[in-house]
Formats: C-alpha cells, structure tokens, sequence
C-alpha cells in the first residue's frame, strides 16, 4: 500500500494551515473552483492509478526478479539511501522528458494547468502517466528491491507537497544549494520564458545545477503560473485528454507518414506546419494573463464542497478496500467515481442541465451505497441523498435570484 494514502490527512490539515496563513496575512492564493479542480484531480489520479501502476509495477517485477544480477537487499541504512537518492536521478529524467517530448507532455501538462500555486496544486497529478516505469527500470537492474522502490517513491512524492506554496520565500543558502525549496519549484511551475523547463529535481535541485536546467527566481521577474495554453475548464477528464486530442487530431490531419508518427516524440510543442495553419495555436502572452473562473454563489461553493468531501470519502474507502475487490469491481467502482468527479467538473462550469446531471448522480451515488453498504448504513445514504438534494435546490435558487437581481441573504 503506498505511503500517500496515509498521508492524505496530513495534506489536508497543511492546506487547511495554508488557508489559514493566507487569511492572517491578507493574501489570495486560493481560488475555490481553482482547488477544487486540483483536489479532484488527486482523487482521479488515486483511482485510476490502481489499475495501470499495477501493470507498470509487474514490469518492474519481472526486471527484477529476471534480470537483475544481485538483490541489495532491505536490511541497510545506506542502501536506502542510495535508493532514495537514485530514484530522485531517475526522477528527474523523467520529469525533465516530460517537459521536452510532446507524448509525455501530455500526461504531465495536468500539474501545470493550474493558474495558482498552493498546497492543493501539489494534488493535482495525472490520471495517465503510462511511461514512467520506464525511467525507474535501471533500478530493477541495480538490484533495488521492488518493496523498497515503492517506499522510496511514495517518500519522494511525500517531499514534493511542501514545496508548493508562496508563503515560504527563501530557505537558507546551503539548503537551496541542495534541494528542491519554494522558491525554486515556483519557478518550475512558471510560464516565463525565462524560467520554461528549468528546475526538475524532486527532492535534490543537485540534478538541475549538473546538468544545466537550474534557474533561481528573479526579484525582478515575478512568476507568473500555469501553461500558456490555458485550460479554461474545471472538467477533470478533459484536463488530462486536452494535450492527446490535440496531438491526435494533428496527426490524423497532417498529410506527411514521418508527421503522423513522429509527431508524439517530437520536442514540446512541435507540430507539422498543415496542422498549424489548420488549427492554429491558442497559447497566449503570459504578461496578459487573464485567469479562467466560474462564479458561484455562496450555496453553490457550499454544495461543490460538500460533494467534494463525499468523494474524497469514497475514494479513500475504495482505495482502502481494493485489494479485496475484484477486477470488475475495481473497474465499476473507479468508473463511478471517474463519472462523479466529471460530474462535480460540470457542475462547478454552470453548464447547461446541470442540475439535471447532478441529481441523476446523486441518485447514483446513494443507490450504490444501499446495494453495497450493510443496512445500518443505508439510512446514512438516503439522508445524504435527501441533503446534497436540498443543497442543489437551494444553490439553484440563489442563482436564479441572483440572475433577476433579488439574489437572497445567505
């Protein structure tokens, strides 16, 4: 089991302390819909992670159990070191491809949609990240042990949360000189041209400084978030097919056989010239940022919030309980959550029917939870279904007061 679920608890008494600082201190680095969207992003990578990391992880496997010369065992101190440090080198080919190479990109591109930057951003991770393994393969052929290669994963993982947040400026010299901080992740994350593709380490900046893609955060130039192809979306499921699309459109559409092919491997943003004069780009200046938002009233975020919580809660008892379920089961029940989660996406866009939507899923939710749940617990379901029904009304109606110009007292 991968240390990140017992930590989610942990992550969200941080981001609840980052709310809190950003409060005290009178700054606005939360948007609601902006945190909901990462934080439904987490769940979906949680879920859907359960099938492909399994396959990814028997491949490392059958490398290990095949391939590898010796085992290094589990037993000493160093060699968890050394596992920890090596998985970070690995770990930064990897990121650092995937800032360079369009298929990867594609995956990736969900950590940096975001507009903001703050604990929730960290959350926010990929649904399909199928060639990663690939970079962690040598580690099977050095003899790391696959039990140790998850412990170390999840650590890593763990490290990077913390550094995703703009109340922490600089960490003493020698510290920054070595590892991953705010202040150099924050440039990670900027759409600057200065600061595109720099600073790809996990938990060690060393890796950067070696091999030239370290970039520390100018006073001068302030960071400026997210891609320069903005999302303009709280849809978690087109959140992560947004780059495929576009990539598989360009190569059904391109008229030459090496485009088609060679377009998924091509640097970052490369694209056959008939695809560009088809479709040309939307990126824009990131000096005119203009940050996407969908405004609800009061009842509304009170609403998506609650259902935010409810789906947190069935994931965690379905990542809990997975290993006991079987493959349809795992299947069915990541495909519900998939569905609940673009339904809350939907939801919080205020598109057309939505409360339609909404209600069907609610429906949903509380018939599957009396069909799975022993009976003490089905009253439970109902009388969630009966409040998160009164809550939709109830935002509904604000919003068609607010629209007339009578908009209620909350």
């Amino acid at each position: 089991m991968s240390l990140i679920i017992y930590a989610i608890p942990v992550f969200f008494a941080l981001i609840f302390l980052e709310l809190w600082f950003d409060h005290k201190r009178r700054n606005v680095t939360y948007s609601f819909n902006d945190a909901i969207n990462s934080l439904n992003l987490g769940v979906m990578s949680q879920v859907t992670g359960i099938a492909y990391k399994t396959v990814q992880f028997s491949f490392y496997l059958l490398v290990f159990q095949y391939l590898a010369p010796l085992s290094l065992g589990v037993d000493s101190p160093w060699m968890w070191l050394f596992a920890f440090v090596a998985y970070d080198f690995c770990y930064y080919w990897y990121h650092r491809m995937s800032h360079e190479i369009n298929v990867l990109w594609a995956s990736h591109l969900v950590h940096h949609q975001s507009e903001e930057y703050n604990l929730t951003t960290a959350l926010r991770q990929t649904s399909g990240s199928f060639f990663a393994f690939v970079f962690y393969l040598p580690l099977a052929l050095i003899g790391i042990e696959p039990y140790v290669l998850l412990t170390v994963a999840s650590l890593n993982l763990i490290y990077q949360f913390w550094v995703h947040t703009r109340h922490i400026d600089r960490m003493p010299r020698w510290y920054e000189a070595l590892f991953v901080t705010p202040s150099n992740h924050r440039v990670h994350h900027a759409q600057n041209p200065i600061y595109i593709n720099k600073n790809h380490g996990g938990v060690f900046i060393i890796w950067d400084r070696l091999f030239g893609t370290f970039q520390a955060e100018l006073r001068e130039e302030p960071v400026i978030f997210g891609v320069t192809k903005p999302l303009a979306s709280w849809n978690p499921l087109w959140a992560n097919i947004e780059m495929y699309w576009s990539l598989t459109r360009d190569a059904w559409c391109t008229r030459r056989w090496q485009d088609k092919l060679g377009i998924w491997f091509r640097p970052t943003g490369w694209r056959p010239v008939d695809a560009r004069q088809r479709f040309p780009s939307k990126a824009k200046d990131p000096y005119q940022q203009v940050k996407f938002d969908t405004p609800l009233t009061g009842r509304q975020k009170a609403y998506a919030f609650f259902q935010h919580l409810t789906l947190v809660a069935i994931a965690l008892y379905f990542l809990l309980t997975s290993a006991s379920l079987s493959t349809v089961g795992i299947f069915t029940g990541s495909g519900i959550i998939i569905f609940c989660l673009f339904c809350l996406g939907y939801y919080q866009e205020q598109r057309r029917h939505y409360v339609w939507l909404e209600g069907f899923k609610n429906v949903l939710l509380a018939v599957t939870a009396v069909w799975v749940l022993p009976f003490a617990s089905q009253v439970y379901a109902l009388l969630w279904l009966l409040l998160a029904s009164t809550l939709l009304l109830r935002g509904m109606q604000q919003r068609q007061a607010q629209c007339a110009g009578t908009t209620q007292p909350e």
